[in-house]
């Protein structure tokens, strides 16, 4: 079980909680903005941080009491994504997290599970000489990206 975190010269290992929920492409928007309501997912000098999957397939049968009602063929549902994020280990805020992804969900049922887990925190060393730092390689990938267009 894991009950404490460690360091490491660059680094501290520390115990949060993962939160991770599948839902349509088109809802994660609408729940994100209603889970940093909440908590708003702070890491180092960055916030909002979360990770959302590629597509995938979604796969389920509703049974009786569905609000789709009891069918006997298994439902596909393309363009289902997974999103995880961190929160600290609270159960109080991981409750209120919950229940707002619920809440903002489309689902009668959503898909939520919450985890303890070690995560990586920086401990914000100066690493501006680190040669494998993206501003030491390709640079800022989004600025990369916009001036590719700018020049197509």
């Amino acid at each position: 079980m894991i009950d404490s975190g460690f360091e490491t010269t660059s680094l501290r290992m520390t115990l949060l909680l993962l939160v991770t929920f599948q839902a349509p492409a088109a809802d994660v928007d609408r729940i994100m903005d209603a889970v940093v309501a909440i908590a708003p997912l702070v890491m180092g000098k960055y916030d909002r941080n979360a990770y959302q999957s590629a597509y995938g397939i979604e796969r389920y049968r509703p049974l009786d009491g569905a609000a789709a009602g009891a069918e006997t063929e298994l439902r596909r549902r393309p363009g289902t994504v997974e999103v995880s994020f961190e929160l600290p280990d609270d159960q109080a805020l991981a409750a209120r997290v919950a229940e707002a992804i619920f809440q903002a969900h489309s689902y009668q049922e959503p898909v939520i599970r919450i985890q303890p887990i070690l995560a990586s925190r920086s401990k914000g060393l100066d690493d501006r000489a680190n040669p494998n730092r993206w501003w030491n390689t390709t640079g800022d990938w989004k600025k990369v990206a916009a001036s590719a267009t700018e020049t197509a």
